[in-house]
């Protein structure tokens, strides 16, 4: 089953919904946080009763979200005034919540203020013959789905002294139609936290909150790539703190996210 065949799943459009996903979308035990992550921002989506584009998205990993098990997704509307909506999700299943989602929906307007975008990214071009390769039982099952271009920093579990991650990402078959913010809130999850390249051997990980905040709408090509520039601010006692920004293949800002990481690898 495909990303877009997840996400379009009409019973999403309901609040409360009963769902489940399969097990080839896991990592680890539980589900790829950047599916689950979508599965809500669609079922918020559907809420909307005009058109606001999603400014910021704040999910919480609070447990583990089991495969081929059902799960209960609902979505509840805090507030929506005349120029923004305010929206909290959460996912339970076996009546534990497993995630929160709070996003923030608005409409554009005419304003004086200015402040045009001034980040860049130093990647090179994005290649479809340098993408890290699947291999089952020792990459997490929803890789199988994802290309990733991996371009500066190194590989899981090396020991490496690099703290940064860098290249180009896409989903292995294009979806029908052009990408939007669903597709780039779950590829921008699929590169592994900055720090497991400091590990010395396989160690567990788990992203712990995740704040995503997107500059403007994204409409892409089907096949183009998102580029991902991350960078690890802090890390010690077991938890990191890396930011990441997301960029179009022109060189676009698309969104900058921050997530706090748990590592056990000791």
């Amino acid at each position: 089953m495909t990303f877009d065949e997840i996400i379009t799943n009409p019973l999403l459009k309901a609040s409360p919904c009963e769902l489940t996903f399969p097990q080839n979308w896991c990592q680890g035990r539980t589900a790829f946080g950047g599916l689950s992550a979508a599965i809500m921002l669609q079922n918020m989506k559907h809420q909307l009763t005009d058109e606001r584009r999603l400014l910021s998205m704040s999910t919480n990993f609070v447990g583990p979200l089991f495969a081929e098990q059902p799960f209960i997704l609902e979505t509840q509307i805090l507030r929506s005034g005349k120029n923004a909506t305010q929206m909290l999700c959460t996912i339970k299943q076996d009546a534990k919540v497993c995630l929160i989602a709070q996003a923030c929906f608005a409409k554009e307007r005419v304003s004086k203020v200015n402040v045009p975008v001034t980040h860049q990214h130093n990647l090179r071009p994005a290649s479809s013959t340098h993408v890290l390769p699947y291999q089952e039982n020792v990459m997490p099952a929803f890789f199988q789905h994802v290309d990733l271009n991996l371009q500066t920093g190194d590989m899981p579990f090396s020991g490496s002294n690099n703290s940064n991650l860098g290249g180009w990402m896409r989903f292995k078959k294009a979806p029908s139609d052009n990408l939007n913010e669903l597709h780039l809130l779950a590829l921008a999850d699929a590169w592994p936290p900055t720090l497991l390249q400091m590990a010395n051997s396989p160690s567990p990980a788990s992203s712990m909150s995740w704040y995503i905040e997107f500059v403007q709408e994204v409409n892409l090509d089907n096949d183009a790539w998102f580029g991902l520039d991350a960078q690890t601010h802090h890390a010690a006692n077991g938890y990191g703190l890396e930011d990441a920004k997301i960029y179009a293949p022109d060189g676009t800002l698309l969104a900058i996210s921050r997530q706090t990481v748990a590592i056990f690898d000791m």
